[in-house]
């Protein structure tokens, strides 16, 4: 078993939600948390600036009240993500309101900072760096992230390559650390075949855009419900980082998913609360190949729910 700090020792359900661009807010993240399993949302979410302390207020109170009525079935933690990558001109905003608030967890994307992480073990918080190979993941723990979130082929948004069977397999060698694992996990059954792999917690995010709580348009959530697999397209055109997005989306937009020019990371600009890219990206849906397990657009705790009871299925059907 992994050495896991106490913030993640005991969680009723071995996942974590990931962050999704524009898609988390407070509502979502505090009906995952409740429902047992880390909620998170990306603090670039929260658009002027002003609004994350104002979202750290409900989300910390709301969980705060729950697990007061709640002794003996707290709420999971939650977790705010930040962007570290230089383009992002809010980081040290974002940052201040994060330590202000004692964010339990902080997951780091697009580059490994220790200043960050020395800022968040501070107050005692825990971080978690998402990575693509296991070169990065080396560099992230190398730079004082607590454990890893290997974003392995078929994850939403933006994804690596690697089978996540290589991806885990190479990590583990090394690192008895916290691993979360993502990529096309959207069933109870995925979840344990992630822990079986040798990870930790399994991350899941695409599944929860379709779920009534998320930031998202009835249009984009039905998408996810009806879509598989075969809509899926791998491109690093809308952020300049590779990432999977939804075909019929792209389509939309005016463009041919099977003829996407190349993107280039310089013209991020993550912290643009109303340019033309923002809003290019709010068009462009991300999704993960897992899709065709969502069935139906339901209330984040029902589909938790879901997990829960295909989680121990799978566990008894393998007489765990």
């Amino acid at each position: 078993m992994s050495k896991l700090p106490p913030v993640l020792a005991n969680l009723p359900l071995p996942i974590i939600g990931s962050p999704l661009f524009i898609i988390s807010n407070p509502k979502l993240v505090i009906a995952q948390c409740k429902a047992g399993v880390v909620g998170s949302m990306p603090a670039l979410n929260a658009r002027p600036a002003a609004q994350l302390e104002e979202w750290l207020i409900e989300i910390t109170e709301e969980l705060a009240a729950y697990n007061k009525a709640n002794p003996d079935k707290p709420a999971a933690p939650f977790a705010i993500n930040q962007i570290v990558h230089k383009s992002n001109d809010r980081l040290e905003h974002d940052m201040e309101m994060v330590v202000k608030y004692k964010v339990p967890i902080v997951i780091t994307s697009l580059g490994a900072r220790t200043d960050v992480n020395d800022a968040v073990h501070s107050y005692g918080g825990v971080t978690l760096h998402d990575i693509i190979n296991n070169k990065f993941a080396q560099k992230a723990i190398e730079k004082g992230a607590d454990g890893i979130i290997a974003v392995a082929a078929g994850a939403g948004g933006h994804a690596g390559v690697k089978s996540p069977f290589a991806l885990v397999q190479e990590i583990r060698q090394w690192f008895d650390g916290p691993i979360a694992l993502s990529g096309s996990i959207a069933s109870g059954g995925a979840v344990l075949a992630a822990q079986a792999m040798g990870a930790d917690f399994a991350y899941i995010g695409t599944a929860f855009i379709a779920t009534e709580e998320a930031r998202a348009s009835d249009e984009y959530k039905q998408a996810i419900v009806d879509g598989n697999s075969d809509d899926i397209v791998y491109s690093n055109l809308f952020t300049g980082v590779h990432g999977n997005y939804l075909a019929p989306s792209i389509v939309a937009a005016g463009m041919d998913p099977a003829n996407l020019p190349e993107g280039d990371l310089k013209t991020m600009n993550f912290a643009s609360g109303d340019g033309s890219k923002a809003k290019a990206w709010k068009d462009i849906w991300g999704s993960g190949q897992g899709i065709g397990a969502v069935t139906e657009v339901a209330s984040a705790a029902a589909f938790i729910e879901k997990l829960k009871r295909e989680y121990q299925e799978a566990r008894q059907r393998l007489a765990l």
